[in-house]
């Protein structure tokens, strides 16, 4: 098996290790126990500590978060895709049921940031979540089709991980993935791409942080394997190298 082949099967198994286990033996016992953990978190957690009564409305928000993963979310368009589809649930009692999710660490919550004005962002946020495994078995699809998104939820965990703030980074009508700043207090700029090989896409993926005109590193995190070229001081990394970093 190749490392892409690894990181790929990593991004659809999680790293939970009995449920990476399990699947060794048996996948359909393993989403089963995976989905048995989620049922607890969410029972036990949730809806237990807060006297949550409407879980049909609470389990609505939380698949419709499960499959936004790396995508702009707000509690007015929660509601108001719910609402397209039959279901009447206001903003407030979505924000509330985000925050119950973040603080029983099935997903995490990451605000914008503008990097030319230097401050947080009120709306708009992306979130998370802790492991693939449960948007796996909650969803009952497959998560590959969104690989990039899942990539980038990847990435995100291992920042937070080793650093101290990770925000998503705009400027002007760019996105950049991440803003992140280290435990010493220094800046830097990851953008976040499953393949650039196409030389569209390198642009693309390329103009966010050429957009940023400070001198903090930025990186390109992808799978491609391409010795490391750097562009106009953007570093260009292979995803799984950097993983295994540190």
């Amino acid at each position: 098996m190749t490392k892409t082949e690894t990181l790929a099967n990593f991004i659809y198994y999680g790293g939970v290790p009995e449920y990476v286990k399990q699947i060794q033996v048996d996948e359909k016992q393993a989403d089963l126990f995976a989905d048995s953990i989620l049922r607890t978190i969410v029972e036990k957690d949730i809806f237990q500590r807060l006297n949550i009564t409407n879980k049909h409305d609470f389990n609505k928000i939380l698949d419709f978060i499960f499959d936004s993963v790396g995508s702009y979310v707000s509690p007015r368009s929660v509601s108001d895709t719910l609402r397209s589809q039959g279901t009447v649930v206001d903003k407030e009692t979505v924000a509330k049921y985000l925050d119950a999710m973040c603080e029983a660490y099935l997903i995490y919550k990451v605000p914008r940031f503008e990097i030319k004005g230097k401050g947080l962002l009120q709306t708009l946020n992306k979130y998370y979540v802790v492991d693939p495994c449960f948007a796996k078995v909650r969803l009952k699809k497959g998560i590959l089709k969104d690989r990039s998104h899942w990539l980038e939820n990847m990435v995100y965990l291992e920042l937070v991980r080793r650093n101290r703030d990770v925000f998503i980074g705009k400027r002007n009508n760019l996105e950049v993935d991440f803003v992140v700043t280290d435990n010493d207090g220094y800046t830097s700029y990851y953008q976040v791409a499953w393949t650039t090989e196409n030389p569209e896409t390198l642009e693309r993926e390329l103009a966010s942080l050429r957009a940023i005109k400070d001198s903090n590193p930025k990186y390109l995190l992808t799978t491609d394997n391409d010795f490391n070229p750097v562009y106009d001081g953007i570093r260009k990394l292979n995803v799984i190298d950097w993983m295994l970093q540190s």
